[in-house]
């Protein structure tokens, strides 16, 4: 993705259309935030095993997690990064410097700080506010392919991806950001997700299902319905090499829907491996998404499997959040997510940069504050 080929339109954002937006946004990375936490207990889990611990209904409250209920994991952790990155992405464009890939990994590679550092090193003046954050220096079970995609430098990408052999979901759940950017057009949001996907997950099914679920999350957050931001998904995908995997998944979450009433066995059937594959991941959740009552109904299906639990969580909450805004979150899990203050800092900070960076920073202006939060460097 070179600063040659990267143009982006600039929406008219009014009064009705911010707050619209910053309501997506908020409900994307909280929804996904919630969806993680929910399945945080289960990971690991078989259905058998769900229903012997919680009950025949399964997992359908808060559990304790990592000591405590609402806690979140790395899938949590990275896409806040993520977002982070494309803040400062878009701050760095006043240098002259365009390459949002770089921007984005030098984020998870703050990420990767936090898996080995007691806490946030004052010393760095450029790490921004979010790399300050001390509840984020926790292990909550990363990905192996995220810690060893960046546990160098050295840029992954298409032409030489990292993990070549990594088709699991560590990717996928970390893309929502970018369907947010609502101001490009779907090809570079698209190509964007995979380019910054292969920097950890070098598989194409890996990183195909983080560029069609960044393009499911555009759609969304630009007001389609899911079925028509899957369809669009499904009408880019194939021109990509290796997108079968991805397609088919796709389109079995379009089918299972109608088969019957929601079930975990339906849920099930949607992941023919061991439901760990990025693929089976992203069926269930669009699937979960495209059945769903409520947030609640929607995730609470999404977890009870004994697939990715936390993976399918964080997605499905991701689309029905940029689906419905924040006002579709149910309040009581709110009141319990871990780092909730942070996420909707974080949300409200890419609002304000999405809608209003000119009078952030530029030319003619620039704001010590927002530029300390997020450095050009």
């Amino acid at each position: 993705m070179s600063s040659a080929t990267v143009t982006t339109s600039t929406p008219v954002w009014g009064r009705t259309e911010q707050q619209d937006f910053r309501s997506r946004v908020r409900g994307a990375l909280l929804g996904s935030a919630i969806g993680d936490a929910l399945g945080a207990p289960v990971a690991g889990l078989s259905l058998d095993g769900i229903r012997e611990t919680h009950g025949l209904e399964g997992l359908t409250e808060l559990a304790p997690a990592y000591g405590r209920r609402g806690s979140v994991t790395a899938s949590t952790q990275l896409t806040l990064f993520t977002v982070d990155g494309l803040i400062r992405a878009h701050v760095r464009r006043d240098t002259g410097a365009w390459h949002p890939p770089t921007d984005v990994h030098r984020a998870y590679l703050r990420w990767a700080a936090t898996q080995h550092d007691w806490g946030p090193d004052e010393r760095r003046t450029d790490n921004g506010w979010l790399a300050r954050e001390e509840w984020l220096y926790a292990r909550r079970g990363p990905d192996r392919a995220c810690l060893t995609g960046f546990g160098d430098e050295i840029l992954g990408t298409l032409e030489k991806p990292k993990n070549p052999t990594a088709r699991d979901a560590g990717a996928t759940v970390r893309s929502a950001p970018f369907g947010l950017l609502v101001g490009w057009e779907p090809a570079l949001v698209l190509q964007l997700a995979v380019e910054c996907a292969a920097q950890s997950h070098g598989h194409p099914t890996a990183y195909l299902s983080a560029g069609a679920f960044a393009v499911i999350v555009h759609g969304l957050a630009r007001g389609d319905s899911l079925d028509a931001a899957v369809q669009r998904a499904l009408g880019m995908l194939g021109s990509r090499p290796g997108h079968q995997p991805v397609t088919d998944a796709l389109q079995r979450a379009l089918g299972a829907v109608r088969q019957g009433l929601p079930s975990p066995k339906l849920v099930e059937s949607l992941s023919p491996g061991d439901g760990r594959d990025a693929e089976d991941a992203l069926a269930v959740a669009v699937y979960c998404a495209l059945v769903a009552e409520d947030l609640r109904h929607g995730l609470r299906l999404a977890v009870n499997h004994g697939g990715d639990s936390t993976a399918t969580g964080a997605l499905c909450g991701s689309l029905l959040g940029a689906l419905s805004g924040e006002t579709a979150l149910p309040p009581a899990w709110l009141a319990e997510l871990e780092g909730r203050a942070t996420v909707l800092e974080l949300a409200d900070d890419f609002a304000m940069e999405m809608t209003q960076g000119p009078a952030l920073h530029g030319p003619a202006v620039a704001s010590p504050g927002w530029l300390g939060r997020y450095p050009r460097g």
